[in-house]
């Protein structure tokens, strides 16, 4: 929506065509730097004026202005770049009458070049002496004077753009971010792990429990799914024999939005021929660990209010043996459907249509009185069958070979022994179709060509998916997932 322009935007479109006269592009051209704010402040660090006299330093630097002291014939300013902000002083003397002219009638917010050398003000701020001074882009808007305050959370998400001129803790997240995901790629590849891409639009729905997005090809009038997992597609590259796989993916699912979800987010999801459960655990354990060590320099690390600790070796809990500590019954022994169904109830647990056996209403008492217990690194293993329709079974063939990882009460990471059996993975693929029958929106659909590649052979495996974003929320410290999404989804401005 186009809004109208107020007094401070129309003296600043003003000041285009003052530009144009003196001969300024008012949208500048290509300008060659030398140095950011950083790497002049590593050069002068420690050293006095007297050295820097005798030993000058040039430098070419740009940015956008962020602050002004303009005084007649010199004049101060901050411009502001990647790596942070750096002083300038600039004078009628050292860079001419025009260039001065032109340096008076910028505005903060303004992006400008300069060359000079570095020096010392009285105070012992690094500054650079500027000697040539080159106009780049003018600034239409006004740059707000606080933009990171909670009442205004809402328009730093919109706006994201300006939250990272303004805001520092929004630019220190989403340096970290890439500098996290590069940590786990070379640790995935020093482990012989081969990065690849799979397709993004799917015909079948599978992989995961998640309502999707769904699109429509016009030329083959026919309807995908946006992706909600990358697994079934990666197995297959197992199949076909890459044997150790992984994709940092950007997975869609159509459901709620709250500070741990957002429609669109990244996952990594790899896989290992010739693995099991056991291998994904040492996986997730050390390149979790790793990566603090990396990017943090530490394995403990606070977490809004608590001190989390990857050092020690992670716990190994069952999902069975967590409710039976928490609720007294063992879903272990032998416990009718009945029984389970009025102990839930009793517990305050609803009881939906497509609950038909006991494994849903374990992991029903699980998410209600257990999850959030979870604190320190924990993983729990022995999911129930039936919420597990990609997984090998357990010797009790009531659970499967599966964990999560829990941090702080939140999932992090889910893994499995792959299931390889074709035969009993169509079996699970009809008992998915039934629950969709009885109301589970979320059930996988019947993807015959997996079952086919299944019958080609896939060697044991194991798997696992970590929850990217969540996993930069942790080490960035960052209590909503909008944060460290550079450009989350929002509703409609009112």
């Amino acid at each position: 929506m186009e809004q109208k322009l107020n007094d401070q935007e129309l003296v600043r479109r003003e000041k285009i065509e003052k530009l144009k006269q003196l001969g300024v592009d008012p949208w500048g051209t290509k300008f060659v730097r030398t140095d950011t704010s950083a790497t002049c402040k590593e050069k002068a660090q420690g050293k006095t004026n007297e050295e820097l006299e005798n030993n000058p330093i040039n430098v070419t630097v740009a940015g956008r202005i962020m602050s002004l002291r303009k005084m007649g014939k010199a004049s101060f300013l901050n411009i502001q770049d990647k790596d942070g902000r750096l002083q300038g002083y600039i004078s009628i003397d050292s860079v001419g009458e025009k260039s001065y002219e032109v340096f008076k009638i910028c505005d903060i917010g303004d992006i400008v070049g300069l060359h000079g050398r570095l020096m010392l003000t009285r105070t012992g701020e690094i500054t650079l002496r500027v000697d040539e001074f080159t106009f780049l882009t003018k600034s239409l808007k006004v740059l707000p004077e606080k933009f990171h305050g909670l009442t205004d959370v809402e328009e730093r998400y919109r706006h994201r753009y300006v939250d990272l001129i303004m805001n520092e803790d929004a630019k220190r997240v989403a340096l970290l971010r890439p500098k996290i995901l590069r940590s786990m790629q070379h640790y995935f590849d020093s482990l012989g792990f081969v990065e690849v891409e799979t397709s993004v639009l799917q015909p079948i729905l599978g992989g995961a429990n998640a309502k999707p997005f769904i699109t429509h090809h016009n030329a083959l009038d026919k309807d995908f799914y946006l992706r909600i997992a990358t697994e079934l597609q990666l197995k297959r590259l197992i199949v076909g024999g890459l044997e150790k796989v992984y994709e940092f993916g950007r997975l869609f699912r159509n459901e709620g939005m709250d500070i741990k979800h957002n429609p669109e987010f990244t996952t990594v999801e790899l896989y290992e021929a010739y693995g099991d459960l056991q291998s994904m655990r040492q996986l997730a354990e050390n390149v979790i660990r790793n990566t603090c060590k990396e990017v943090l320099g530490t394995t403990k690390l606070t977490y809004l209010d608590k001190e989390i600790d990857f050092g020690p070796e992670f716990r190994w809990v069952s999902m069975a043996e967590l409710v039976k500590e928490k609720c007294g019954i063992d879903f272990t022994k032998d416990i009718s459907f009945e029984e389970a169904c009025n102990f839930a109830k009793e517990k305050g647990i609803k009881i939906e249509n497509h609950w038909t056996s006991n494994g849903y209403i374990l992991n029903a008492l699980f998410e209600e009185f257990c999850e959030q217990e979870l604190i320190q690194p924990t993983f729990v293993y022995g999911h129930p069958i039936e919420i597990s329709p990609l997984t090998k079974k357990s010797e009790d063939p009531r659970f499967t070979e599966r964990f999560e990882l829990y941090i702080n009460c939140t999932e992090y990471a889910n893994a499995y022994s792959e299931l390889n059996d074709p035969i009993d993975q169509k079996e699970r693929f009809l008992a998915q179709l039934k629950a969709k029958e009885l109301g589970d929106d979320e059930a996988n659909e019947m993807d015959y060509d997996f079952i086919e590649a299944l019958e080609y052979g896939m060697p044991p495996c194991g798997g696992i998916g970590i929850g990217f974003d969540r996993f930069v929320m942790l080490l960035a410290n960052e209590r909503s997932i909008r944060e460290v999404i550079l450009f989350p989804t929002m509703k409609d401005e009112k």
